[in-house]
């Protein structure tokens, strides 16, 4: 087994590395002067199992282009087997028509993946499950739920709390949180009415002087998450906790949320936002280190993965 990181999240690539007590392959990834990317591997990598990590971030189609690369360098370097490991899936949001005459993104990056010469992908909770039928390879979807629940264990010392759904989409996630943590639900009804923006309408359940834990998989531009706990608030929420498994934060996203009435926005490391959120006190980064590289372990070992969430 080795291991094989791409330019999008370094850090995280290093902390599953030193998890895994396993040196990244030595290779080469960098720009021509027009903008083409260089694939070079620096060592031989024959009969290996090669996990190439590499998360579909900002800048979204540079870093899917530079995972097709390293893929077909390794296909190309004889390579026994490879597992794209992609923390943050990019391009999920796009999983099906909702208007004529678009595209299905997902679906065409499942294919550029798997025939790129991809054998298995390893990623962490997909915008929707479904997406996981796109692929003709096996698909692990991990889950950072565990990971929220023990943090929500250890850092908030009330019992009265309610898991919140930010729309009815995220019903499931907020279920499956809850049902961990032994409270009830409630759901944020909104409305959107352009991509990028959403009206919050109402709250189903009673969230008056609860403490509420808002669990979703993607927060971008910040709108909803932060109009969510705008209604939470006047609902007569004590706190509002915020768990989201990617921080993608575009725009001026950290900027809303560190003026918004979150006490305390939580997401995973699948992006590189150390930078970005070093000057907001309500926000922290959960590593997902061990749990990718537990995977990765066991998928090396042919043991289960689906009993990492059992």
């Amino acid at each position: 087994m080795k291991i094989l990181t791409g330019n999008s999240n370094k850090n995280l690539s290093h902390k599953i590395s030193k998890y895994l007590k396993n040196k990244l392959v030595n290779s080469s990834i960098r720009k021509f002067s027009d903008g083409e990317i260089y694939i070079e591997i620096n060592e031989n990598i024959r009969g290996n199992s090669i996990f190439i990590i590499q998360s579909v971030s900002s800048p979204a189609n540079d870093n899917l282009m530079e995972l097709l690369l390293c893929i077909d360098a390794l296909k190309r370097s004889s390579a026994k087997n490879i597992t794209a490991v992609i923390p943050y899936f990019g391009y999920a949001r796009q999983d099906r028509k909702v208007v004529p005459r678009t595209s299905i993104s997902a679906k065409l990056v499942s294919n550029l993946i798997t025939n790129s010469g991809a054998d298995r992908v390893v990623t962490l909770d997909l915008h929707s499950g479904q997406i996981q039928g796109f692929f003709d390879i096996p698909v692990d979807n991990l889950f950072a739920t565990p990971i929220f629940a023990r943090h929500i264990k250890r850092k908030i010392k009330t019992k009265n709390m309610i898991c919140v759904a930010p729309d009815v989409g995220g019903t499931a996630r907020a279920r499956a949180l809850g049902k961990m943590l032994n409270v009830g639900l409630a759901i944020v009804d909104k409305r959107r009415p352009a991509p990028g923006k959403s009206v919050v309408m109402n709250v189903i359940g009673n969230v008056k002087n609860k403490t509420c834990i808002i669990v979703d998989d993607i927060i971008d531009s910040g709108g909803t998450i932060v109009n969510a706990a705008k209604i939470l608030k006047q609902r007569g929420a004590r706190d509002v906790h915020v768990y989201v498994s990617h921080g993608v934060l575009s725009g001026d996203a950290v900027e809303k949320i560190r003026k918004s009435q979150i006490k305390n926005l939580v997401i995973t490391d699948t992006i590189d936002n150390s930078q970005k959120v070093k000057k907001a006190k309500n926000i922290e980064i959960l590593t997902i280190s061990n749990l990718v590289g537990e995977a990765i372990k066991r998928i090396s070992n042919s043991t289960s993965v689906s009993d990492l969430f059992n």
